[in-house]
């Protein structure tokens, strides 16, 4: 079936306004159905417990001190603490029953026998199972949960203001008592409309999340019908994905019988000079990340120390570095060593397609470097400071630490990003202006200038809510950045580089290469951004999310078998190809990443999506695993890939030796899939077992991985670590090695010699 280059590119622009339309739309009805912050909540003899001002105080405080990235709220946030909605509804039915027990029985709820437990459970039930009627300002709780409300800030005030070493709380994370305590007001809030009925539901305002049968919190019907659906819609998307790529007949990269250029034969430019300083820049950040990776998983064996150091050199190094300052730490370097790399081959790859060196491009490159290195700094000092307590007032979350995951450096730095979107952007516009002239709006230089500008523009979203904002409509904005980013914008980039890069090697004609990068992005798009609601089902949003959460995160399988295939035909190419062929190394890594983006994004991302297993599992280490397999696995290997692409055309042949390289990446390869599959999967299935036959508050709770199986399984993820560590450290030595034996700058000729990838590639028609 032949399908044109510009149909395909007026879908892919049709399907991305649509989907746009559609968020835009939810966004102002997910606005009207916020649930509502009570602006008192009293006792039975009218005496106020808690008020909308200290449910908001404790919502900064939250961010302030970085909690999100120590447990979670609503299921989002780390895994090393509680999560904090579980946790304070689990302890208000404690307390709950304990008060019961006294009132009616004067015994500890342990004490009594089971008929007299059965009917303090319902009488736990009963009180919890209210519901909410709209205008209403005032909530009245029962004595039990008045009760409840003030022992579960105490117990707040303990953990997280006095300290608890067992549980990885250093003393005086939250500043003050009082900070304590409304933080656990709100987190009871979160608690609140897990278990109180939304204005004309049966379930509650998160859809009965978290489980916790004894407080009547147990799935809805919804759940299961749409996951059901989905189950018939995956074998649809399997069976859409084979068609579409067997119908349209994408072509697939070959290396017999094409002239492909030797390193040594193209011009190594001033501009692409400058832009291989990128990647030492992400080596250093590479480096410290996966070493506070190895601090993290650490952790969880040892919550109060590393190996012993602090009985060595007298430090205390959860009081020092606390798991939440390490876990922001290891998130942010990993966004930032990933895009420095694709930065830099976003400026590279333009003079070697088109010829073409930009007045003062190189000088402008530079600019841009050094503005990521000072917002890069910039934000972890800041996030340091702010989660110190060292920045205070209005100036916290502006210069400081903003305190969401994913999102966690301070506004300012992040308007600072921002801006090197629209910088970097601009310079491969100037770049791509020769190419961009002669090709059609849906070429493969419009696509790069596109993926990057989609980059931008849902970044912006993360602009959209301020500390005040309630969390509900916070989550909303979030998961635009960081789930847009990831399975849409990202995803495009992906395809729009990988095309570039094959037509580059002389192993895909131009205009083959744009018809399977725009086919592609149209599924990419098309499901990915509708696709971020399946984030929205059990923190507060409003019910119409469940089905299109369910219905575009299996679409979302389609792109993904695409890049799969893909992957499988450039593994071909590559086994027929021969020892002359002199970009095996960066071919390699475009593979891997296409496996695992698939492994990672597609087989886990699917499985954890449905929304009965969601339920369920929300927040546990099967996140982790499709986390790193998705993150790393995918657009890791692409920005190595690109770097190892980079040094192999800048480096002197002379000079040039794979063998360190080739053993980061089989170190990078095997270590991951032994933390995944060794390590952190079987951790997650556990989870998911106990949060079934329990709670999900038992699941992420202290004694869970205390247990003696999870210590295990968490010190068998110590090879798979130490393996992604070396090859790290590996390839930044190779690197620095490389930086040292550069070839030659040279000016790139008018006209460019037959036969070499400019002259490919500017002198395809545009039909």
């Amino acid at each position: 079936m032949e399908i044109s280059r510009q149909t395909i590119a007026k879908a892919l622009v049709t399907v991305f306004v649509i989907n746009l339309i559609v968020m835009g739309v939810g966004a102002y009805y997910s606005s009207q159905q916020v649930p509502p912050i009570p602006q008192e909540v009293v006792g039975p003899d009218g005496d106020v417990i808690a008020t909308e001002s200290q449910v908001q105080a404790g919502k900064v405080a939250f961010q302030q001190d970085g909690l999100m990235n120590h447990g979670s709220i609503l299921g989002n946030g780390a895994y090393f603490g509680v999560d904090y909605t579980a946790d304070t509804l689990d302890l208000k039915v404690e307390f709950m029953q304990e008060y019961y027990a006294q009132e009616r029985f004067d015994e500890s709820y342990a004490a009594l026998g089971s008929p007299e437990k059965g009917s303090i459970d319902s009488l736990v039930r009963d009180d919890l199972d209210a519901s909410f009627k709209r205008g209403t300002e005032t909530v009245q709780y029962s004595a039990a949960e008045a009760y409840a409300h003030q022992q579960v800030r105490e117990v707040y005030v303990e953990r997280y203001h006095d300290g608890a070493l067992d549980r990885g709380v250093p003393a005086n994370m939250m500043d003050s008592e009082e900070d304590a305590r409304r933080f656990a007001d709100f987190a009871l809030w979160t608690a609140w409309i897990s278990h109180t009925d939304r204005p004309g539901s049966d379930h509650s305002f998160t859809n009965e999340w978290p489980y916790q049968p004894a407080a009547g919190n147990t799935p809805t019907g919804s759940t299961m019908i749409w996951s059901v659906i989905s189950m018939v819609l995956l074998i649809a998307a399997v069976g859409i994905g084979v068609f579409a790529y067997k119908s349209v007949e994408l072509p697939e990269p070959k290396v017999n019988n094409l002239e492909i250029p030797a390193p040594d034969e193209i011009s190594l430019t001033p501009s692409q000079r400058a832009a291989t300083r990128f990647i030492p820049l992400a080596g250093a950040l590479f480096a410290l990340q996966v070493l506070l990776g190895g601090l993290l998983a650490h952790y969880y064996v040892e919550r109060h120390a590393f190996f012993g150091v602090e009985e060595v050199f007298g430090v205390n190094i959860v009081q020092v570095f606390p798991f939440a300052l390490a876990k922001t730490f290891h998130l942010d370097l990993g966004i930032l060593w990933i895009a420095s790399l694709w930065l830099g081959a976003g400026l590279f790859l333009p003079p070697l397609l088109t010829n073409h060196e930009p007045d003062r491009q190189r000088t402008f490159i530079h600019v841009l470097l050094g503005a990521l290195i000072v917002a890069a700094v910039g934000g972890l000092v800041g996030i340091w400071l702010g989660a110190q307590g060292y920045i205070d007032g209005p100036l916290w979350w502006i210069i400081g630490n903003e305190g969401l995951e994913y999102l966690e450096v301070g506004r300012l730095w992040q308007v600072g990003l921002l801006v090197g979107f629209v910088l970097w952007t601009a310079l491969v516009w100037r770049g791509f202006k020769p190419m961009l002239r002669r090709e059609a709006r849906y070429g493969l230089a419009h696509m790069i200038i596109y993926a990057g500008g989609s980059i931008g523009l849902l970044f912006t979203a993360g602009m959209l809510y301020t500390p005040q904002t309630n969390i509900v409509m916070t989550e909303f904005w979030r998961w635009w950045v960081v789930h847009m980013w990831v399975e849409g914008a990202f995803e495009f980039f992906i395809v729009a580089v990988v095309g570039l890069t094959l037509v580059s090697l002389g192993l895909l004609r131009k205009s083959s290469a744009e018809k399977a990068v725009a086919f592609q992005a149209l599924f990419v798009m098309g499901s990915g951004i509708i696709g971020a609601s399946h984030h929205y089902w059990w923190v507060g949003q409003p019910d119409i999310w469940i089905p299109f959460g369910s219905v575009f995160s299996t679409l979302e399988l389609i792109p993904l078998i695409l890049i799969l295939f893909e992957a499988m035909g450039q593994y071909r190419a590559l086994a027929t190809s021969d020892e002359t062929f002199p970009y095996t190394l960066p071919f390699m890594f475009i593979i891997a990443s296409g496996f695992w983006n698939f492994l990672g994004a597609g087989v886990l991302g699917f499985f954890i999506n449905l929304p009965l297993v969601n339920y369920y599992e929300h927040g546990t280490y099967l996140t982790v695993g499709h986390a790193h397999a998705a993150m790393f696995g995918a657009f890791g290997f692409l920005a190595l890939g690109m770097a190892t692409y980079m040094l192999r055309i800048s480096t002197k042949p002379s000079e040039w030796t794979e063998r360190r390289l080739r053993w980061a990446f089989w170190l990078w390869n095997v270590g991951l899939a032994v933390m995944v599959f060794v390590s952190v999967l079987p951790v997650g299935f556990l989870q998911l077992e106990t949060a079934f036959t329990q709670s999900y508050a038992a699941a992420r709770s202290l004694a869970f991985y205390n247990s003696d199986i999870i210590q295990f399984l968490f010190w068998a993820r110590l090879p798979g670590d130490t393996m992604i560590i070396l090859g790290t450290f590996v390839f930044l030595y190779d690197m620095v090695a490389k930086r040292f034996t550069l070839r030659s700058v040279s000016m790139p000729s008018d006209t460019p010699g037959r036969g070499t990838i400019p002259d490919r590639v500017m002198a395809e028609d545009d039909d």
